[in-house]
């Protein structure tokens, strides 16, 4: 009997490496093509355009077709309760951020998908961060200026966001905690009439996404204080970090990452996870990412498992302390 259960051992694991090697020299199958979901609307928003990135070096590489399918509504719920429903046969992934997959957890009453036991983790795409700015009318110059300001006058800066739960909105609830500042919540529905009013003095400050603000900094039309980041952006290298300026917990950013359904092949994982790191490293893609105010990130799939879940109980606490919640 022993030598027997020795002998199903063996001829199990023998055939699940077999398996695993013809998994590697089949997939892809060139007359099946790849689909990546994004939770969010086509047409531009920057998750819409890294993943349209990601997928076209993706498809030259795999050499075959990685189409984009856009499934937008509740804040990436939609699109990522999807995803977890399909089956883990290597043709379907999920292209998300750090709102979906470790936001929306905190702050809905129910979602219909687990972030971490719904996928399998392939790697960190790149880094957004928020970015401190403030009207040019005000009287604050730097990052310390701004807290002795909102302590010295507390309640009398807005600061505005794309809406309850967003990373701009999150970003200034992190600040208020950490800095025991008081500031007053004004959510918008648009960036861009966030963006207007500030540069009115309608509102006085906002925690806005690099990209979305790095024109008008540029301009002299807002004062930037502070990147929320532990290396500066190129897209704004001479603003200085919250790092550098001595406020090491003050981190908020939009993170963007690759997963596939729990269950995928492990050969299939790595494979992605391989061209995604080698596609991150390449300078023409470096730049691309620059050129929209994003940090090349990469990494092993362990990694974005470790990542995902600090940013599941840092963004928890700050929703939890703040009484955050969303229907």
């Amino acid at each position: 009997m022993f030598l027997n259960a020795k002998y199903f051992i063996a001829s199990a694991m023998l055939l699940s490496t077999l398996s695993c090697a013809a998994i590697a020299n089949t997939w892809p199958s060139t007359d099946k093509a790849i689909q990546i979901t994004v939770p969010a609307p086509g047409g531009g928003g920057t998750g819409d355009t890294i993943a349209r990135m990601l997928s076209e070096q993706l498809a030259l590489r795999l050499k075959t077709s990685v189409i984009i399918e856009n499934k937008p509504g509740a804040n990436g719920n939609i699109g990522a309760t999807a995803a977890a429903k399909y089956p883990p046969d290597g043709y379907r992934f999920l292209f998300s951020w750090a709102g979906t997959l470790a936001v929306n957890k905190s702050l809905y009453a129910t979602i219909n998908y687990d972030p971490q036991k719904d996928f399998d983790p392939i790697a960190l795409i790149c880094d957004v961060p928020n970015i401190l700015v403030v009207n040019n009318d005000q009287p604050i110059k730097s990052i310390q200026e701004f807290i002795a300001y909102a302590n010295t006058n507390p309640g009398k800066l807005n600061f505005g966001s794309t809406g309850i739960g967003s990373s701009m909105h999150l970003a200034g609830e992190l600040f208020m905690r950490e800095t025991a500042t008081k500031m007053v919540h004004v959510p918008y529905n648009a960036p861009g009439t966030a963006t207007t009013n500030l540069i009115a003095n309608e509102i006085q400050t906002m925690f806005q996404l690099v990209p979305g603000i790095a024109g008008q900094v540029k301009a002299n039309k807002v004062r930037a204080l502070a990147i929320m980041s532990p290396t500066r952006s190129p897209a704004l290298p001479d603003v200085p970090t919250t790092a550098e300026l001595g406020f090491p917990k003050l981190m908020s950013s939009t993170w963007f990452a690759l997963l596939a359904p729990a269950g995928t092949p492990k050969p299939i994982i790595d494979r992605m996870n391989t061209e995604v790191n080698e596609i991150l490293a390449d300078q023409a893609f470096k730049k691309k990412l620059a050129d929209i105010g994003a940090t090349p990130m990469g990494g092993s799939p362990v990694e974005l498992a470790n990542h995902l879940a600090a940013e599941l109980e840092k963004w928890g606490v700050v929703i939890r302390a703040a009484g955050i919640k969303n229907q």
